[in-house]
Order: C-alpha cells, then structure tokens, then sequence
C-alpha cells in the first residue's frame, strides 16, 4: 500500500477565533520549530482584517500562551496567508483558491461553529478547493445522531472518508495514549483485565471553575455534548476494548467501535444531570436555561470482558478539583483479615499531569498479621518540549494519519449510546451548589462500586 501524500497547504477557517488563538497558532510555531511545517498556512475569517492583523493576532497569541520562539515565528510570518471574507459568500472561495493555487493535497481545518460546517463544506466542492484535499472537522460532531449522520451525509458528498479526520483532541493527549501501552504494554495487568477481578471502573473529569464566558456556546452543548459523548466515552473505549489485532492505523479504532457497539443505550435511571447555582446568571446562557453542567452516568457494557461491571462516569463545573482521574477498583481477597481497608485499585490521573497509582495492602506495624492501605505512585512528569494535542494531530492528519481521529461508525455509535437522554428525553437537571460533587441523587448511580471517587489533585 502506498504511503499517503503529505498536505502541501493548511488552510485554517476561523482564524481569529478563540480556538486559533489559544491552541492553533502555539501549534503552527510547535510544528516550525520541530521541523514538521514548510507549507503555506492560509487563515480564513471575516473580521475586516489584513494579514498584518493576522500576524500580530499570532504573536500576541504565542506571548500568552506559551512563548515567542523568534525563529520559529518569523519562518510563521513567512508561511501565514490570509483571506477575509464571508463564509456565505463564494467570492470567500474564490480568493481562497487563488491563495492554494499551485498546491494539490490542501488540508482545511474548520476552527469554526458547528452550524457553519455544511456551509463551508458545500463552498469547498462548488468551488474547486476540496479536489484532492483533506478536512479536519471539530468536535462537536453534531448534536445528536440524527444530525450527526446528517453531518456525515454533508462531508462524504464533498471528501471521501479517508480524507475525512474528525479532530478530539483528547486523543492527542500523551496522558490519554498510555493508557493502550499500560494496558496492552504490561503483562501483569492484562490477565486481571476482567469482570473476575475487577468490581468497578469510575472516570472522573473534574473543573473548579465555571464557562468562563462561554455562556452562549456552552448553553447549546451542556456537559454531555461537550465532554461526555466525545472526551469520555472515548476513555472508556480504550479501557474497555480488546487487545487490537494487528498492526495499522484502524486496529485501535475497531476495537473503539466494537465497545461502543457493546455499551446499553442510556436511559434515564442511569444519568443524574445537574446545574450548578449561579448558572441561570452567566451572560450568553438563557434565563430559563435547562442545560446541564454536571452528568453522571452508569454505563452497561455487555461484552465477555465486562458484564456486570459498572462503569462509572462524573463530570461538571464548579466541582471541588480540576482533575481527570480513572479508578479501577479490583475485587477482594478471600481473606478479608488481612485486607481490612479498602480494596486494591489502579488510579490513572490523566491531567493536570500522569499519575499512575497501585492501591496495594502492606502489613501494618505491630504484632497482628494485618494490613493497611498503601498507595503506591509513579509521577510521569512532562518531558521537556513535548508535543502537544494540537500540534501532534495537525500532524497527523497533515501526513494523511487518521489514527487518532474519530471514524464515522464510531461518532454514530458514541451518539447512539447518549441520544436517549438528550433533548426532551433527557431528565431534569437539578441543582447543586459550587464547589460541592453536584446534586445528591448522584450518589445512587455508585451504591454497587462502593461510592464516588475522590480525586486526588487539588483545584
């Protein structure tokens, strides 16, 4: 098989967005310095600005987030193009294809609302720009499965599915991808990987802080939407799903499929949703407002494997950490005498920082044969320039590398599993106040694992 063809020019829309300021233009300066970008980046937006503006929005960008590499940027400047114009507008376009002439494989980025995508996908075919080109599209991918098919239907009219790389960059995160090495890279964890010694798995994404003057872009997605369709259920797939069988870029993403595939659609027994106080308040958000910014979620996956153990999910705003942590609480002993504490567990904290923990029992000092509760940890700390998310799937998908990028079979089923509890469906939110782990019936979802976690990172 040959080896894809490299993308000979990023065009990126949105260009003087949130999302470019804060993560694409520290990536672009990333992928100079380390030597993976020499093609023209071509921004796109209409905001009445010239390529000047464009430049200094960049550098004011990398002075606040991450610093000014001076080579990097000037070889940045040299590469930054960019078109201002309506997205509605095939005159936008037209001088969008006169900025790629000479480029055969463009890859086009759209940094951009959700209900913009269909516009500017439509534009790209009429207009010649998607021949021989790629997209990356941002998550959300749509809002429910109904629209996310729609969605697909829009792409596949225009690019065909190879060329198509559905961006979460929580894939990217180096914290995320161990988790396939821990499990499938350590020959003692695997055999208890199992309903025989595992009673529960319990994730946790955690934030102290609230939308942060998001209100009127959170409000149309909620908690579900934003973190736990995408982010989250893609946690659980990589600890649920089987050793992948073979090499290559799909092996992984089989396996993703064939666990969501296996997962009980929600129903509302299984979902607490909250809101936290003070939410009805933030500008942007309506004044009546049923959006949620907590779920948690009990999750039924019905494989070999995992039959009977729940798997657990809590996530929201206003929480008491900011913290993402996965526990796997292994079943007991049957010599409870020398087990007295709690269970032994394996704690993966996945951000701020990896942190990987064994819950072990060791004896405690005195003349009984007892144990106590020790927690044994491994600190990961980041490596010096390492990549980031953004950075590493730009890369990627650049190189024609869908690895770890979200199929259309796996969008549509993550959507399958949540779409029962969205929209009319989903049950009343229910409020809780900041800086408390959300509304109190909660805590039924994990009667049977023993309780919540507590996270072990401060906010």
């Amino acid at each position: 098989m040959n080896a894809p063809v490299r993308s000979d020019a990023l065009v990126f829309f949105g260009a003087t967005g949130d999302l470019a300021y804060k993560m694409i233009f520290p990536a672009l300066q990333a992928m100079i310095r380390h030597g993976h970008l020499d093609v023209p980046v071509i921004g796109v937006a209409k905001a009445g600005w010239n390529l000047d503006q464009l430049r200094a929005r960049a550098r004011e960008s990398l002075e606040k987030h991450g610093g000014v590499d001076e080579g990097a940027f000037d070889k940045l400047v040299t590469l930054l193009r960019y078109v201002d114009g309506d997205y509605n507008d095939r005159k936008t376009f037209d001088a969008l294809r006169d900025q790629i002439r000479g480029a055969t494989h463009p890859i086009h980025y759209l940094a951009i609302p959700p209900k913009l995508f269909a516009v500017v996908v439509d534009h790209l075919g009429q207009s010649g720009c998607a021949q021989g080109a790629r997209v990356i599209v941002e998550k959300p991918f749509g809002r429910d499965l109904a629209s996310a098919k729609a969605l697909n239907a829009t792409l596949q009219a225009v690019f065909k599915e190879p060329d198509v790389f559905r961006i979460d960059h929580y894939l990217g995160k180096e914290t995320v991808q161990n988790l396939v090495v821990l499990r499938f890279g350590n020959t003692f964890l695997e055999p208890i990987w199992n309903r025989s010694y595992v009673k529960s798995v319990q994730i946790v994404m955690a934030e102290a802080f609230g939308i942060r003057g998001r209100g009127a872009l959170y409000d149309e997605l909620g908690t579900i939407r934003d973190v736990v369709q995408n982010h989250l259920l893609q946690v659980v797939g990589l600890l649920a799903m089987e050793p992948p069988a073979r090499a290559g870029h799909d092996a992984i993403r089989d396996q993703l499929v064939n666990v969501f595939r296996q997962i009980t659609p929600l129903a509302p027994e299984d979902i607490v949703r909250g809101q936290f106080e003070g939410y009805l308040r933030e500008p942007g958000v309506a004044p009546t407002s049923r959006t949620e910014t907590f779920a948690a979620l009990r999750l039924k996956i019905d494989s070999w494997r995992w039959a009977g153990v729940p798997f657990l999910i809590r996530t929201g705003k206003c929480l008491p950490v900011t913290t993402t942590e996965v526990l796997v609480e292994l079943t007991r002993p049957p010599l409870p005498s020398y087990a007295p504490g709690p269970a032994n567990h394996l704690r993966f904290r996945l951000s701020p920082e990896l942190n990987i923990a064994l819950g072990a029992q060791t004896k405690k000092p005195g003349e009984a044969m007892i144990g106590e509760p020790t927690e044994l940890v491994l600190v990961a700390p980041p490596k010096a320039d390492e990549m980031t998310a953004y950075e590493r799937l730009l890369g990627d998908a650049m190189n024609g590398d869908p690895t770890l990028f979200s199929r259309l079979d796996a969008i549509e089923a993550a959507w399958a599993i949540v779409d029962p509890v969205l929209g009319a469906k989903a049950p009343t939110v229910q409020p809780y106040e900041p800086g408390s782990w959300g509304p109190a019936e909660a805590d039924r979802l994990a009667v049977d694992a023993g309780g919540w976690l507590q996270p072990t990172a401060s906010g």
